[in-house]
């Protein structure tokens, strides 16, 4: 007797799945400017590479002779695809069934593994595609009862995930609760311009809450959490974008923290020597230099990938690559703040020297750095705090690190450009200057009394800081330490020798992080 029966019904219950929350639920979807999560893999991953699992879960009507009578499949697609080749694991929120809220069936004992728990398992990149407003009041009547919050018992693996293979959220939609949580539990996460929203309660939680209206974009929209907030990395500009990027993201890393990144064919020389870097610092110090054109010229050409471009913008950082090698970068920003580095732009450094020393990118600093931003505002923010985060996450980060300062290098900010154990290398150009302070703040306070003793303090404060800047050489520092000082043409090269010597050193580094990733 064949079994053409069961696989007739296997064959209409995957059409239901597909189906999603029917046409209504999908026209509402793209009514909003937003694609289905169907039409979602289809675009992040190869073609035809999607391997569903749990595909059958949700919640089912049977007529009385128990044939199947309708069906509503879980809120989320998940499987195994493929990204240039390499196998990850996704999950995308559907928003056209209950909103991407939990329930429609699964829980209790004997559950397949979860999408989460594969990646952990198979030691493979976890993308998650967020659509979903979190858990409903609808649950309840479901179940009959409340229920005492546990979600910590799934969110232990994502925990895990974070030290072990490359996480990325995508928030595609207006996502609330449990959802927005994992939107931060990443490496890497974006927003999409103009529809998408992350909050942990929406309008209507505010409002029942704390008495006032607001909308979801006032709320949780991109301009809050990519410039404000520093939630979210990456701003794209379409969904295309979006998963243009995820791409981009995960082409640096590799599967998990027990491989090397993968190397991809250079046809950049690495002699190349680019004359502008002999122009790029300017000899007035009141003008900044575009440190943007400086990473650009010494990396592989178009390989910059930049992280978080909105906030904390007196730091710039990303990943890159060098004669093929992926690599971290990180670079003061004279534009903004002077350079200065402040909380936000202290956080975004401990967050890119983390995810290097996760997964065995060699990090490169360009430094221009006047020191931790002073102020009444930066007091507000806790900036000492935050300068003993940054120094702690220095000094026990391990992976291969070179610094090039090309300005200022002062104060303990500066020192935070310098690691005094493992694989560090350190050049300086001819333009740069360096101490524990900058003259004009360090002569006024230093030689106060004298100053204003004098019978003119303007000329005695001038007089003074002569006298330093004269002491400011790069070349007096070399004479006394040995600091090398080289041809700013000459950085591209020196960066990609260190960088092919750090890979026998990352080599041994493979494995669980000394440092944990924070999100």
């Amino acid at each position: 007797m064949s079994w053409q029966p069961e696989l007739d019904e296997l064959k209409q219950r995957q059409k239901l799945v597909r189906q999603m929350g029917g046409p209504e639920g999908i026209a509402r979807q793209h009514g909003r400017g937003k694609l289905t999560v169907r039409e979602r893999l289809d675009g992040l991953l190869d073609a035809d590479s999607l391997q569903e699992f749990r595909s059958l879960v949700g919640s089912a009507e049977y007529e009385a002779d128990g044939t199947l009578k309708a069906f509503t499949p879980k809120a989320a697609v998940e499987g195994f695809g493929r990204i240039e080749g390499r196998k990850v694991v996704v999950t995308g929120g559907d928003f056209t069934v209950r909103g991407g809220s939990g329930g429609g069936g699964g829980g209790g004992l004997g559950q397949e593994l979860a999408a989460n728990e594969r990646a952990l398992q198979w030691r493979v990149p976890f993308v998650r595609l967020l659509d979903a407003a979190g858990g409903s009041v609808r649950s309840f009547e479901q179940i009959g009862r409340t229920y005492l919050p546990d979600g910590n018992v799934w969110s232990a693996i994502d925990v895990q995930l974070l030290n072990q293979v490359p996480v990325v959220s995508a928030v595609m939609g207006s996502v609330a609760g449990l959802p927005a949580i994992n939107g931060c539990m990443a490496h890497f996460n974006l927003m999409v311009k103009d529809t998408s929203q992350l909050f942990p309660g929406g309008p209507p939680v505010v409002k029942a809450s704390l008495g006032y209206d607001i909308s979801k974009e006032e709320l949780g929209g991109d301009h809050i959490h990519t410039r404000l907030s520093g939630v979210i990395n990456n701003l794209a500009s379409d969904e295309a974008d979006a998963f243009r990027q995820i791409r981009q993201f995960l082409s640096y890393m590799p599967a998990n923290v027990w491989e090397l990144p993968p190397r991809t064919p250079c046809d950049d020389p690495v002699e190349r020597r680019d004359e502008s870097l002999l122009n790029v610092i300017p000899r007035d110090r009141r003008k900044p230099h575009d440190s943007h054109a400086l990473i650009d010229s010494v990396v592989d050409q178009g390989s910059f990938f930049e992280i978080a471009p909105d906030h904390g913008r007196s730091r710039i950082t990303g990943l890159a690559r060098v004669n093929g090698y992926p690599i971290g970068v990180m670079a003061n920003n004279p534009i903004y703040l002077g350079g200065s580095t402040d909380v936000a732009a202290g956080n975004k450094v401990i967050r890119l020297i983390q995810l290097c020393d996760s997964f065995h990118l060699p990090l490169v600093s360009f430094a221009d750095e006047p020191g931790f931003m002073v102020g009444l505002e930066s007091e507000l923010q806790g900036v000492e705090r935050a300068g003993a985060r940054l120094v702690q996450t220095t000094c026990l980060s391990r992976m291969p690190w070179i610094t090039f300062v090309v300005g200022r290098l002062f104060g303990v900010a500066g020192q935070c450009h310098h690691r005094p154990s493992g694989m560090f290398q350190r050049y300086c150009w001819p333009s740069a200057s360096w101490g524990s302070m900058h003259v004009a703040g360090g002569a006024s306070a230093a030689y106060k009394r004298e100053i204003e003793s004098a019978p003119d303090p303007e000329a005695k404060r001038a007089e003074i800081e002569a006298r330093l800047n004269a002491l400011g050489s790069p070349f007096r520092t070399a004479e006394a330490t040995g600091q090398d000082i080289i041809d700013p043409r000459d950085t591209r090269r020196l960066l990609a020798e260190f960088v092919a010597d750090a890979q026998p050193v990352l080599q041994q580094q493979l494995g669980l992080p000394t440092l944990p990733f924070q999100p």
